[in-house]
């Protein structure tokens, strides 16, 4: 058993961000995931919409952030979360597949998944235009057309942003109609640079050795098997929160996210949870961050009032 004042569960960027933030004020930190650090940038060729840089490689900014976390004094501890526990005097047991923490203050940063398609092709063209993240490539496809897979919010919110960037969106969607809110669609409907290929299922993704060129589509309602050429696939068929293993803590929504308030606060003292797993409206790297700066923060002041306590009770 290892006893810290702040355990933060997962080391991607907001997960970072809180360690620092917690280590400067002089508290006792472990950093924990089960992998290397960095979360999803690591998958992340090249990052320009972070500020301070024109675009720097994502293992890059990764790197850039663990060293500030270092030279702060944060632990690195590497373990598969198996479950989090609260005792009768609030600390929080993390009960990894190797070894035990205990903390005063814990920081859930575990962040999502996007659902993938599940279809040939998917994996091996990842990042040579398989995407998950229109804000995040779309840029790369200007002068080019990209397909959208999908017809819910993200999907076509993505898509009017593709249609900004790129020389044209087609939206393939296995239903007869969009899921989306009606004034996306609306958006969508009337934006000449959008089309739509309805009833209709990706089945497999298509390219040569640097790049997609295709795809191979399914219609659900004729039974026909066609294939259209495509520089990109952007794929948004859902993602789910990396949150199953805090369902003991009955701090999620029915889907999965956990609820906070502004100041990344759960319904249970001293356990915060910040970026991707968090029930919020935009993920990216920079919301990530401002979360855990709040959190690192916060689990500060947390720390700082049960001392109080303590005093006082003495």
């Amino acid at each position: 058993m290892r006893k810290y004042d702040v355990v933060v569960i997962g080391a991607g960027p907001g997960g970072m961000t809180a360690a620092l933030y917690a280590a400067r004020a002089n508290l006792n930190v472990a950093m924990l995931d089960r992998g290397i650090y960095g979360g999803q940038m690591n998958n992340t060729d090249d990052i320009e919409n972070y500020p301070g840089f024109t675009t720097i490689k994502g293992p890059e900014l990764g790197e850039k952030m663990y060293q500030g976390t270092v030279k702060a004094g944060v632990n690195f501890v590497y373990g598969d979360v198996q479950n989090v526990t609260v005792d009768d005097q609030q600390m929080k047991h993390i009960q990894t597949d190797s070894d035990e923490l205990v903390a005063s203050a814990v920081i859930i940063a575990t962040g999502s998944n996007n659902r993938k398609l599940g279809v040939p092709g998917e994996e091996n063209f990842s990042g040579k235009g398989v995407s998950y993240c229109a804000v995040c490539d779309g840029s790369f496809f200007k002068g080019k057309n990209v397909t959208v897979v999908g017809g819910g919010d993200s999907a076509i919110s993505e898509g009017l942003y593709l249609a900004n960037v790129t020389d044209g969106v087609n939206v393939i969607h296995r239903r007869d109609q969009l899921r989306a809110q009606k004034v996306l669609q609306n958006r969508a409907f009337d934006n000449d640079k959008i089309d739509f290929t309805w009833n209709t299922s990706v089945t497999e993704i298509l390219g040569d050795e640097n790049h997609v060129t295709g795809v191979k589509i399914h219609n659900n309602q004729v039974g026909d098997d066609t294939t259209l050429d495509t520089d990109g696939v952007f794929v948004y068929v859902g993602n789910f929160p990396n949150s199953q293993i805090f369902n003991n803590l009955n701090i999620t929504d029915q889907a999965g996210w956990i609820i906070t308030n502004d100041q990344m606060e759960t319904t249970i003292p001293g356990i915060y949870a910040i970026g991707d797993v968090r029930q919020k409206q935009l993920r990216q790297i920079t919301t990530a961050v401002g979360d855990g700066g709040i959190a690192g923060q916060n689990a500060f002041e947390y720390f700082e009032a049960i001392k109080h306590r303590q005093t006082v009770k003495d």
